[in-house]
């Protein structure tokens, strides 16, 4: 197995016409562990793993993967290596599972080469790991949404990425099929030692499937490190804008956060 590559941000300033979100940050994920970016509304997570994924050009800065600006390298050879999974992807009409998976293994084949018993294989052996392998045939359309995520997510291990991003993969799930997704994701990266970037809203959650937590405000990293290590009630206050307790779970020892009852303060930021 190759070994887990390094990607990693200096300088860095992204944003929309007329709004710059992201002012001047370094950051470096952890090679093969699995890093959960987490923040306030409107703090520039999804904005940092858009660029991270060269989804969109950083305004400055350098996104580098392994010490080469991903600017630098072919966009087909960036995704035999990064996969991103955006909010709400959308499929074709009548498509099927095994249809929509197999898609995951464009970026590995040239224009004109052909569909081959490997391709195949780690189709089938994508949608095994996710559980989706009995609904090969169905059309995705008619899935729950726990399925469609499990979907989602075996087209993007076809794709065989080193390092998958994730951007909000439980919105709109119950949490039953959230905790059946993140732990789906922590099997995947304790198994093949995939590096995996989930921004999630949900901080207990984060807390406790987190390896590494990118905490964010106003564009800003204000903490970066274990759950354990940086999850403390200043740094809450400091992203959230909230009064909160922080204690160990008692059933798995991970930081556990309790807000303070009236202790939301007003933000200025929107959602």
């Amino acid at each position: 197995m190759n070994a887990a590559p390094l990607l990693s941000a200096s300088g860095l300033a992204a944003g929309y016409p007329g709004r710059r979100v992201i002012e001047n940050l370094d950051l470096q994920i952890a090679p093969g562990r699995l890093t959960m970016i987490i923040g306030a509304n409107a703090s520039g997570k999804s904005t940092l793993l858009g660029v991270l994924a060269r989804l969109t050009a950083p305004e400055a800065g350098t996104v580098r993967l392994d010490g080469i600006d991903v600017a630098t390298i072919p966009r087909r050879q960036f995704a035999q290596t990064v996969g991103l999974l955006p909010q709400q992807p959308t499929a074709p009409d009548g498509i099927t599972v095994a249809e929509l998976v197999s898609r995951g293994r464009h970026p590995h084949r040239g224009v004109f080469s052909r569909w081959s018993a490997e391709d195949s294989r780690l189709v089938d052996e994508a949608m095994t790991k996710t559980g989706v392998a009995g609904l090969a045939d169905r059309p995705v359309g008619d899935l729950s949404g726990g399925q469609r995520q499990r979907v989602w997510i075996a087209m993007a291990l076809a794709q065989t990425p080193r390092i998958l991003m994730l951007d909000e993969p439980t919105t709109f799930l119950d949490l039953s099929h959230q905790i059946e997704v993140l732990d789906l994701l922590i099997q995947l990266n304790r198994a093949e030692s995939t590096t995996i970037v989930v921004v999630l809203h949900d901080l207990n959650l984060a807390a406790r499937y987190a390896d590494d937590l990118v905490i964010m405000s106003d564009g800003r990293v204000v903490a970066h490190g274990p759950p354990a290590h940086v999850l403390t009630a200043e740094v809450i206050a400091e992203a959230f804008s909230l009064d909160a307790l922080v204690m160990d779970d008692p059933l798995t020892g991970a930081p556990l956060i309790v807000p303070v009852p009236g202790g939301a303060h007003t933000r200025a930021d929107t959602a």
